[in-house]
């Protein structure tokens, strides 16, 4: 019987959501190994980008080189892909797309703390109000896979990556059912 390969998670939300420390936690606890990857900073070690633009004060991402990288990882699975956005990766990589979502005024408390410039802290907590990276989401992938969950708290926290474990449970399990089909 072949080994089932573990799936391909994506944590996505507006800067400030909590993305790195959910995936961290859910790594750190998932039943199966899986690997995080925080994208952006991949994106800063490797030069996958094509500069700074000062304007926006972020690296203008060279999709393809990025892509490119990351297509191995996400074949064989077991990655956790922490980014702020989610629309650049292929909809045949993801197996669950989560969506941090967090209340502006919370989200500008925690910018602030990380002394984004008021330019940014504005765009973010805009786009968290617009649901901006919920519409990707939406836009990319189909909506049986996506999962919307509140960031806000340390409860909040502790709730969404246990929930998660669980889902990646009762990932394991139907997917070694459904290799068990491919063999007959």
């Amino acid at each position: 019987m072949s080994q089932t390969r573990a799936p391909v998670i994506i944590i996505t939300g507006t800067p400030g959501t909590g993305k790195s420390t959910h995936a961290q936690l859910l790594q750190d606890a998932s039943p199966v190994p899986l690997k995080h990857i925080n994208v952006g900073q991949l994106v800063k070690d490797n030069g996958f980008h094509t500069g700074f633009d000062e304007q926006w004060q972020s690296y203008t991402v060279d999709e393809d080189k990025l892509l490119d990288e990351l297509e191995p990882l996400a074949s064989a699975g077991g990655i956790i892909l922490d980014w702020h956005t989610c629309e650049i990766f292929p909809e045949r990589w993801a197996d669950l797309v989560v969506v941090l979502r967090c209340n502006h005024t919370v989200l500008w408390e925690r910018l602030e703390k990380r002394n984004y410039p008021l330019k940014k802290i504005q765009e973010n907590n805009e786009a968290e109000i617009m649901e901006v990276v919920l519409q990707e989401a939406r836009d990319s992938y189909p909506q049986q896979i996506i999962v919307d969950l509140k960031s806000e708290s340390s409860q909040d926290l502790e709730d969404n990556v246990a929930n998660i474990v669980e889902w990646i449970k009762q990932w394991l399990t139907d997917n070694a059912h459904e290799d068990e089909e491919d063999m007959s």
